[in-house]
């Protein structure tokens, strides 16, 4: 009987969803395509188009990604926010893991302007827990999705060193409002484990509420949040309560 489930597992993707509509229908039950199906016409802030999003992740968030231009709910939610105003982050900026949707459009923008990774391609091949700049020679340092993946005591405690005294970090990471503390178990280290427990086979830690109390243990006393509520999460298909995170030093 395992055999045959996996079976299936492995032949279900490439089955078109209308066979699987109907015969979910036949069964009398609600297609499960339906449930994923996009709910509305939705807006890009970034590159200007209109209309349906497509879903992504595991599971499946619907309405998450923008056809045209590929951005996510996160990326949307920070550009709101930013609008190109060059005024919100101040140069140099350093961004590690880029994400292109947002790179491609700050590499017009700033003229002092760094990618940074320890394994992928970037101006700055930097390891974030150990990170080779000068104390204070970084303005803005941005680091989306990064610190679940990483030491984040080490990490935050190096982005510190090297911002200046009125500089600032923009992150954002996966985090569970209803939960008081990060969730970590340093017994998933398998891929498979880590993505049963933490959403992916690279994440060490799923963030609970408690994130801010990790921030202000760096040194960041100041820690402004921007949050998707209202009606800007119908018009731009973001994630509700999703946030990012400014801390500045003082």
């Amino acid at each position: 009987m395992g055999a045959v489930m996996r079976l299936k597992e492995i032949v279900k993707p490439f089955i078109p969803r209308a066979v699987l509509s109907l015969r979910h229908r036949l069964n009398g039950a609600q297609p499960i395509y339906d449930n994923t199906r996009p709910l509305h016409k939705r807006h890009c802030p970034l590159c200007g188009y209109h209309g349906f999003f497509g879903d992504f992740g595991r599971p499946p968030r619907i309405d998450a990604l923008c056809p045209q231009c590929g951005s996510l709910e996160r990326h949307r939610l920070f550009w709101l926010w930013f609008k190109g105003d060059t005024s919100r982050l101040a140069e140099p900026v350093l961004h590690f893991a880029p994400e292109p949707i947002l790179m491609n459009r700050f590499r017009k923008l700033f003229s002092a302007y760094s990618t940074a990774d320890l394994f992928d391609e970037a101006d700055l091949k930097l390891d974030i827990e150990n990170i080779a700049l000068e104390a204070g020679s970084v303005k803005t340092v941005i680091c989306n999705h990064v610190l679940e993946h990483v030491c984040d005591r080490k990490a935050l405690a190096e982005i510190y060193r090297v911002l200046s005294d009125d500089g600032c970090l923009v992150c954002s990471v996966p985090i569970v409002e209803g939960w008081d503390r990060t969730y970590e178990n340093d017994g998933v280290t398998t891929p498979h484990d880590r993505e049963v427990h933490f959403g992916q086979s690279d994440h060490v830690r799923f963030y609970g509420r408690d994130f801010r109390d990790r921030l202000r243990a760096a040194g960041f006393a100041n820690i402004e949040e921007v949050t998707a509520e209202g009606r800007d999460v119908i018009d731009y298909g973001l994630w509700r309560g999703e946030k990012f995170f400014l801390c500045r030093k003082s």
